[in-house]
């Protein structure tokens, strides 16, 4: 090197872009990171509940798709608050996890004994006041309180199945309303 020429930097000197540029590139990392990240959990997310956007058909229909696990899982309402059912015919009565009873406004009856896939349990009577779902509303619709339910999906059982027709062509469900109960 010519002791005139500044062209280049001598490796002894200290460049003060060079932490800079590793910053830089460690922030584009964790965007690329949070973008496959947002991307995967929303395809992940889409594959066990691909019902998050009820699809309505014409003539009140409400199409579902099974999900990742097999079973019909949509978003609905009780009393007006935002919840998350499982269509369950091996349920008689719509089945509520006892700790959402104060938030859907629901009031704890007298003591039922259920059978359930994991035995027989101790539930409280109550009654839903408004339960809708797609273009069905059903009102005063029998329902437990099941103190064994940990998790927030609430069991859409056969006291409101039975006010539907439904039709399974694959991993379809097509729901119809009969008679005046529902919208």
């Amino acid at each position: 090197m010519h002791p005139h020429d500044s062209s280049k930097t001598p490796p002894s000197s200290h460049n003060p872009y060079r932490p800079l540029g590793r910053g830089m590139a460690l922030v584009a990392s964790l965007l690329v990171l949070g973008m496959f990240t947002l991307y995967f959990n929303n395809s992940l997310d889409a594959r066990n509940n691909p019902n998050r956007q009820l699809q309505i058909a014409p003539g009140s229909e409400l199409v579902l798709q099974r999900s990742r696990d097999g079973h019909y899982v949509f978003p609905g309402t009780i009393n007006g608050q935002p919840v998350s059912f499982l269509l369950d015919t091996g349920a008689t009565l719509v089945s509520v996890p006892a700790h959402l009873a104060g938030e859907l406004g629901l009031e704890a009856g007298a003591q039922q004994r259920s059978i359930t896939a994991n035995g027989t349990v101790v539930t409280r009577a109550t009654r839903v006041d408004a339960l809708a779902f797609g273009p069905f509303d059903l009102r005063g619709v029998p329902a437990s309180l099941n103190p064994g339910m940990a998790g927030d999906q609430v069991l859409l059982g056969m006291s409101v199945l039975k006010h539907l027709e439904f039709t399974q062509r694959g991993d379809t469900l097509i729901l119809r309303a009969l008679g005046n109960r529902t919208k």
